[in-house]
């Protein structure tokens, strides 16, 4: 029986995992550049709706606490595969992929919305921002789900036993990093208004 060999750093951490560490980090770089820029241009808008005529707080905070969900489901998804559990891990991951495309789907609502009342991505600073900084964070959304979908994929061709934890544990961490940004992002630009 062969078994995979972890390659362990000097931190002591996977190969893989201080890699996506790192590539966690400069993804906080990107997404902190652009809530800047969001921040920097907020209010600045002459033309069309601004912040306070068209954000939907209600609606954006049910969509806020299904992603937050869905972290949730990713935890308890890691530790059905770290147990072999081959049925609960394929209902946790199956529920994240769900959870993150309901997301997904307030999101596409929400746009459209906004479109229907004049916001759109040339109509002002705030479009601009809003829209670039919103819809990266939904593409980034949108790949952890396929992500998802791929593991789930793995996992009925039986090929995501304990010994590929650290995959959906690697995934994991991306899951979770894409919902604390949107806390951020929820804080920033739906809750504190200027």
């Amino acid at each position: 029986m062969s078994h995979a060999v972890a390659h362990a750093t000097s931190t002591g951490l996977d190969n893989k995992k201080l890699a996506f560490w790192l590539f966690i980090g400069s993804e906080c770089l990107l997404f902190g550049s652009l809530i800047a820029t969001y921040l920097v241009y907020e209010g600045r808008s002459v033309s069309g709706p601004t912040t306070h005529e068209i954000l939907d707080i209600p609606l954006t905070s049910i969509s806020t606490f299904v992603l937050l969900m869905s972290s949730l489901a990713m935890v308890l998804a890691l530790a059905a595969v770290a147990r072999a559990d081959t049925v609960w891990s394929r209902v946790w991951l199956a529920t994240t992929a769900m959870l993150g495309i309901v997301f997904l789907g307030f999101q596409a609502y929400e746009f459209t919305h906004f479109v229907h009342e004049g916001l759109t991505l040339q109509v002002n600073l705030f479009g601009s921002t809003f829209f670039v900084l919103t819809g990266f964070h939904g593409g980034h959304v949108f790949v952890g789900v396929l992500w998802l979908l791929t593991l789930l994929f793995r996992s009925f061709q039986g090929k995501l036993g304990p010994d590929k934890a650290l995959n959906v544990e690697l995934a994991g961490l991306y899951w979770h990093f894409v919902d604390v940004v949107w806390i951020v992002i929820f804080t920033v630009v739906y809750l504190i208004q200027r």
